[in-house]
């Protein structure tokens, strides 16, 4: 190779550094991913697409359905927001059935292609199979490589494939407990739906880290989801929480709740409270709307602005807890910032001037709101600072005498690998700074967080196991369970002592205080089976 084709190639390296710190440097938490599945019903594919449009805040990158048509399976997918991938109706059309699942993507783990967009589905010689996957795996990285030396050939990079081979390799006779062994060997957060043409089949990881629920139409067909939102737009009925550790099998019989391991512990991630989940969904009991209000009023209590005038917050996931801060202070919540409803996506511009632009596409100040007003910024979470930074110059060039950032959850110090976008603590402000350095950056007047244990106060889960029963780790370094594959990324805060694991439970968690779960008779042999044309064992 020759001097300047080296040198040429390093200014390519270099220029993809660069972009890709741009990149990390600008976007903000990014959502997880959303699925949804029925079993038995007229339409079955644009029911999904009604139930996947309620979840489209979970994932903007790419969508896809697979329907069964009588025991074949049929796939449309592609990049783009739901409407985008399905602006042709007759795609809608190609998925007949009365049977589908389906997928709104954001990555956390793989590349940014069609290959990636889920449902995955393949093709083997005595069956068809599809899946759609909402979390990280944790030893995804070892696994692939040791399924790839023993002669798997992926597809994609996405870790949800990695469940197919799995599957597929396992020596058990049936396909249930070929599902059951593969289940078992993956790690990490995970909520999965899969596909046969004799079946819909359900999983959550262990820990439950995703929000996972099981809702009924009328008619008496089973619907399964990441939100109970997706369950009132399209007018099922809420049944259950899929509980961690659980199997669930639907077919033409009804639905069986069966468990592919009993050593769980209840984990749910606090970010769905604070950030991920719709304000109208409920996880475990919690309205998380109501949770939000209840943080705001509490970081009023803990993070007080005595010279505040006014209360704004952040579109669209801070505005329940900035009511329930002006509530607690008796501020007047006002509407200082809009949000422009039809960007979809934030642009990566490659100078902070057409940065900051982008950020102002997105929103704008209301001048005769804020003019001379001393503002309290209500906001969800710090990641990396930038559009913290970019929404306070916004204000105050709109007249604001003082912008008073309040923070309602804690410090994001440590990252995520049960299903965020946020795997390294380069990104994290909160892991880099002190909290007068954060304020200074953002260009604050004054900045303040919630508490790890008024957070968990305020969620107020319905759970008196062991523990909280949900996921901080992002804030106190306390991780569930261990990460494997990435365990060497957090050496040095292990080495500090800031940062811990759990081991993976032992013991079986029992849902005492969930009552969705409320009269439900186990089975002679240890499952609980719901017929398919009423909720039987549900309190109505």
């Amino acid at each position: 190779m020759s001097i300047k084709s080296i040198a040429q190639k390093q200014a390519i390296e270099q220029h993809a550094r660069e972009s890709e710190k741009t990149r990390v440097n600008v976007r903000s938490l990014n959502e997880e991913c959303g699925i949804f599945g029925v079993w038995g019903c007229e339409d079955a594919a644009q029911l999904t697409y009604y139930g996947l449009h309620a979840l489209q805040h979970r994932g903007q990158e790419g969508a896809g359905i697979v329907a069964n048509n009588n025991g074949h399976l049929w796939q449309e997918r592609g990049l783009g927001l739901l409407s985008d991938v399905f602006r042709d109706p007759e795609r809608i059309k190609a998925l007949v059935g009365k049977s589908a699942i389906g997928h709104v993507r954001y990555a956390t783990a793989g590349s940014h292609g069609v290959e990636n967009i889920q449902p995955l589905m393949v093709n083997f010689h005595d069956m068809q199979l599809a899946l759609a996957h909402n979390g990280n795996l944790t030893n995804a990285m070892s696994l692939r490589e040791q399924l790839e030396e023993d002669g798997s050939i992926f597809q994609s990079s996405s870790d949800s494939e990695i469940l197919l081979h799995l599957i597929r390799r396992s020596k058990a006779t049936t396909f249930v407990d070929k599902l059951k062994e593969s289940l078992n060997t993956v790690k990490g957060g995970f909520a999965y739906l899969l596909l046969t043409p004799e079946g819909l089949y359900a999983a959550l990881d262990p820990h439950a880290f995703r929000p996972f629920v099981v809702g009924q139409m009328p008619e008496g067909n089973y619907i399964v989801t990441s939100e109970t939102a997706a369950l009132d737009v399209i007018g099922a009925r809420f049944v259950r929480d899929v509980q961690p550790g659980e199997l669930l099998i639907i077919n033409d019989d009804g639905l069986t709740i069966d468990t592919y391991t009993d050593k769980t512990t209840l984990n749910i991630d606090a970010m769905e409270y604070i950030y991920f989940a719709r304000p109208d969904s409920t996880i475990y009991g919690v309205n998380v709307h109501k949770a939000r209000k209840r943080m705001g009023a509490a970081l009023a209590a803990e993070q007080p602005v005595p010279e505040a005038d006014i209360v704004v917050g952040v579109p669209n996931s801070s505005l329940s807890a900035a009511a329930g801060f002006a509530e607690a202070t008796g501020l007047p919540n006002e509407l200082g910032l809009v949000k422009n409803q039809y960007i979809a996506r934030t642009f990566i511009e490659p100078t902070q001037d057409k940065r900051e632009r982008a950020v102002r596409m997105k929103l704008s100040a209301v001048k005769d709101v804020v003019r001379n007003k001393n503002v309290v910024l209500v906001d969800d979470s710090i990641v990396r600072g930038t559009t913290s930074m970019y929404i306070i110059r916004m204000l105050k060039e709109a007249g604001a005498k003082s912008v008073h950032v309040r923070i309602a959850s804690p410090v994001f110090k440590f990252p995520s690998f049960y299903g965020i976008d946020m795997q390294t603590t380069d990104e994290l402000m909160g892991a880099n700074n002190t909290l007068d350095e954060m304020r200074t950056k953002i260009e604050a007047d004054s900045l303040g967080f919630l508490s790890v244990k008024t957070l968990v106060k305020s969620i107020d889960l319905p759970y008196d196991g062991e523990g909280t029963g949900l996921t901080t780790a992002y804030f106190d370094g306390h991780y569930p369970s261990p990460i494997y594959d990435y365990e060497a990324s957090l050496s040095q805060f292990i080495a500090a002592g800031s940062v811990d694991f759990t081991e993976e439970p032992t013991t079986t968690y029992h849902p005492r205080q969930v009552a969705s779960l409320r009269n439900e008779a186990l089975q002679d042999d240890g499952t609980i089976h719901l017929d398919s044309q009423t909720i039987q064992g549900v309190e109505a």
